[in-house]
């Protein structure tokens, strides 16, 4: 048999030879590691690789100062850094917690910002911001995020359970009213918020990483540790919903505690997502499906694979943000929006075609 006349067989039997997933996970995390290096010197100040390279292996302890500014060592590790750093945890959280919902929903539209979980996430956190509260410290915002996030995710899954034969319009109906009610008490919030909070609200409705710091950074790196953890503990189970609820519990899977582990899980990596970034949409919905063309469907490199793709992303979303219109920044919202939302409406279309 010719090798033209086995492609031809493999196209006709659905069958796609992809590249493994290791080698995939290993040459993403090359390609992160690489953008990352070289968003240090790209903004409004450009810095020389070379001079980048200095300043990180300055501040490590491999090197001494040398000819380096004191301006490009306080831009290099004070702001870009931490900055990189938390738009790599925010891209992969958002990302993997988008994979995690198609898994519990059964559905390959369902995203955090579509269905409603980050509206719900950035109202918890709004919430907490106009009316004072500050019970758990630096904790507040993140913990009254996580808990908008599981409301929500909660509320959403009860409402178009895949068992009750919800398709794709229940799931999105339901999550265009969850987020429309969202959105209306985030409205609500910003009227009666003072001066002072005006500018931290339009920060949660627009997305932005312009408050980034080694403090922020620091503290999402707990919760999205938890989370990936966690969800790729969960990559058996999600591969087994992918047959159906009734069929996973036939096969000697206990749903229901899976159900409220992906809940709260992919409501932990939204909620810290947006605690940190405000409202990115589509990130969950595009990333996912991008790793699904190359690894395919099986949850155990889609995670991982998800996270690094999601966390790329981000970077280059958010270096472009920063330096496309100096001194000023474009949210990072923007980009993820003109983005996501062609691409949402060629799923939507292409999944209309194939009924």
């Amino acid at each position: 048999m010719s090798a033209d006349t086995g492609r031809m067989r493999t196209r006709r039997s659905g069958l796609v030879r992809r590249p493994p997933g290791g080698l995939l996970f290993v040459g993403g995390v090359a390609v992160l590691a690489l953008v990352i290096v070289l968003s240090f010197g790209i903004g409004p100040l450009r810095i020389p690789p070379g001079d980048v390279l200095h300043v990180i292996a300055h501040k490590i302890g491999l090197a001494d100062a040398g000819a380096l500014s004191q301006r490009d060592i306080s831009v290099v590790w004070n702001l870009r850094v931490p900055r990189a750093l938390l738009a790599v945890l925010v891209g992969a959280s958002l990302a993997m917690a988008g994979a995690g919902l198609q898994g519990l929903f059964g559905n390959p539209l369902a995203d955090p910002g579509i269905v409603g979980v980050t509206h719900g996430a950035a109202l918890g956190a709004v919430a907490a911001i106009v009316l004072g509260i500050t019970t758990f410290g630096m904790w507040t915002i993140p913990f009254a995020a996580f808990a908008g996030g599981a409301a929500t995710t909660t509320l959403i899954y009860l409402l178009a359970r895949p068992d009750r034969g919800s398709g794709t319009a229940t799931l999105l109906l339901v999550g265009i009213a969850i987020a429309a009610a969202c959105s209306s008490a985030i409205g609500f919030f910003t009227y009666i918020a003072d001066a002072d909070d005006l500018q931290s609200l339009v920060f949660w409705q627009m997305g932005s990483l312009s408050m980034a710091n080694w403090t922020s950074a620091l503290a999402a790196l707990p919760a999205f540790a938890v989370g990936a953890v966690a969800l790729r503990l969960l990559a058996t189970p999600l591969d087994m919903l992918a047959l159906g609820e009734r069929q996973a519990q036939h096969i000697g899977l206990d749903v229901k505690r899976t159900r409220a582990a992906l809940i709260a899980v992919c409501a932990l990596l939204v909620g810290s997502a947006v605690a940190f970034a405000g409202v990115v949409g589509f990130v969950g919905l595009v990333v996912p499906h991008f790793v699904r063309l190359l690894a395919g469907p099986g949850h155990r490199w889609l995670l991982p694979l998800s996270a690094v793709a999601g966390g790329l992303l981000i970077v280059i979303a958010d270096t472009a943000a920063r330096s496309l219109d100096p001194p000023s920044e474009i949210p990072l919202g923007l980009f993820s929006a003109a983005l996501g939302a062609p691409f949402f409406l060629w799923l939507v279309l292409r999944r209309r075609s194939a009924m």
